[in-house]
């Protein structure tokens, strides 16, 4: 990925070296698949989140979607809970590389939504973006590293803490400064999310859901988070910053944290009612549909199948 020297993001907040103070416990963050659920009620509520996102953008109202655990990776469901064990990553120099490399990806997310929202008669409203070490506090409670990158709907920020790039590589085997990319441009997917209003609806919503269609619905939305992701990389390979291979980094990352494949890898069998970010499969599919299409009608996961 061609980033170095491209225009980088004010909305940064450093605050690693800040020792937070707890894990993710509790508040409803979105995070990366460490986490995401949802409830029961499901075909009514999918209903009313059609007629909003279509009230909203003027397309096919499946298009938008707004929901998930705010996090990349399964496991922690709408409510993050607190595994860190307390241990930060340490300070880091404020102008370290992988610093500039997020605030440059988190410029160019900028620009693509801020076009894509214009056309649509909206005005985008830029996130924060956090860099924390081991552990935050979030308005959506405690954050714990050990969770994986988040979505807050409640302070509109995106956390990140960034040895999860570590462990997407060596743990995850999935490498590639795209992949990183990737990370952070799904969590601003659900910042987008957020801002059509459709995610307060779902936090709703799903307080009335069984568990399995909590988890139903919380897939379909991470995987629109994902197919925003697709729609942002199309608009960036349109500038040429893209390289031979970043696509199929980031598929591949999508495809090493699908449910299946995390719960293959910790505890050796799936679960499938437990999903609530999608198979490997399911993730590559829509963040792939996004990429070709850059379209939002295209990243229809509220109706048909996924």
């Amino acid at each position: 990925m061609l980033w170095r020297g491209r225009r980088q993001s004010d909305n940064i907040e450093d605050d690693r070296s800040d020792s937070g103070g707890g894990g993710i416990g509790g508040g409803g963050g979105f995070q990366i698949p460490i986490g995401g659920r949802t409830g029961g009620g499901g075909s009514i509520l999918l209903v009313i989140l059609v007629v909003i996102a279509g009230w909203y953008f003027g397309f096919d109202p499946s298009a938008i979607l707004g929901g998930g655990d705010g996090g990349l990776l399964p496991g922690g469901g709408g409510q993050i809970s607190d595994n860190s064990g307390g241990q930060g990553s340490g300070t880091a120099p404020a102008n370290d590389e992988m610093k500039q490399f997020v605030a440059t990806v988190l410029a160019e997310t900028e620009d693509t939504w801020t076009g894509i929202f214009k056309s649509q008669g909206l005005t985008y409203e830029d996130p924060k973006l956090v860099l924390f070490s081991g552990q935050v506090r979030s308005a959506c409670g405690f954050a714990s590293a050990a969770a994986g990158p988040f979505y807050c709907p409640g302070d509109h920020k995106v956390y990140l803490d960034m040895t999860f790039f570590q462990q997407l590589d060596q743990q995850f085997g999935a490498s590639g400064e795209f992949a990183r990319a990737y990370v952070v441009a799904h969590e601003v997917g659900h910042h987008v999310q957020n801002l059509t209003g459709i995610m307060s609806k779902f936090n709703q919503m799903r307080q009335g859901m069984s568990e399995a269609d909590a988890n139903q619905l919380s897939v379909r939305i991470e995987l629109q988070a994902d197919c925003f992701a697709g729609v942002w990389a199309h608009y960036t390979a349109q500038k040429g910053i893209l390289e031979q291979g970043d696509i199929e980094s980031a598929l591949n990352a999508a495809k090493q944290i699908g449910d299946d494949t995390l719960q293959k890898r910790t505890q050796g069998y799936v679960v499938p009612e437990s999903f609530n970010h999608g198979t490997s499969q399911q993730r590559q599919t829509w963040l792939a549909r996004g990429y070709k299409s850059g379209k939002l009608s295209d990243c229809n996961t509220l109706s048909g199948p996924i």
